[in-house]
C-alpha cells in the first residue's frame, strides 16, 4: 500500500462518510455471505491506511493484518448475514481527518447491534475520498441477548 494522497475536503463530508461506511460494510456483507470473488480481498485490504487498527466489541485491539488475517477464513461463513447502518454523524472535520459515529445492525442467523465511532483519513485515491484509520466498536445487543 503506498502513502495516503491527501484530499481536498468533500463539501459534505456527511455523505462522504455516509457513503463510505455503507460502501466498506456492503463488501463485508459480501465477503462474509460468500457473495463476493476471493480474489477482491486485496481491494477491502486497502480501503485501510497501513496503520489501521480495530477495537473489537469486546475490547480487543487488532491492527490491519490481524483483521485480514481473521476475515480472510471467514469468506462464505455467514451466508444470511445483512448489515445495515444507521444514523451516522460527523463528530469532527479537519485535515486530514474526518471521525464519525453510526450504528451497525447484523441481521441473519446471529443478528447483533454496534455503535462504532471511525476515524478516516482523506485521501483522493478511495471511493470516497476517505480511507478507514481506526475504528472502535462498542455492543449495544450481543448476538446471545437477540
Amino acid at each position: 500500500m503506498s502513502a495516503p494522497t491527501p484530499a481536498p475536503a468533500p463539501a459534505d463530508d456527511a455523505n462522504a462518510c455516509h457513503a463510505e461506511i455503507v460502501r466498506h460494510h456492503r463488501v463485508i456483507e459480501d465477503w462474509l455471505a460468500g457473495r463476493m470473488s476471493r480474489a477482491d480481498l486485496p481491494a477491502f485490504a486497502d480501503a485501510h491506511t497501513p496503520g489501521f487498527t480495530l477495537i473489537t466489541p469486546d475490547g480487543e485491539a487488532l491492527p490491519l493484518p490481524r483483521v485480514l488475517s481473521m476475515i480472510e477464513p471467514a469468506h462464505g461463513a455467514a451466508p444470511t448475514l445483512t448489515i445495515t447502518i444507521r444514523n451516522v454523524k460527523i463528530i469532527a472535520s479537519a485535515q486530514p481527518f474526518v471521525v464519525a459515529t453510526y450504528e451497525e445492525h447484523h441481521g441473519g442467523q446471529d443478528p447483533s447491534i454496534r455503535r462504532a465511532t471511525v476515524v478516516f483519513t482523506r485521501d483522493a485515491d478511495t471511493p470516497h475520498g476517505l480511507r478507514w484509520t481506526h475504528l472502535h466498536e462498542t455492543w449495544t445487543q450481543t448476538p446471545s441477548s437477540t
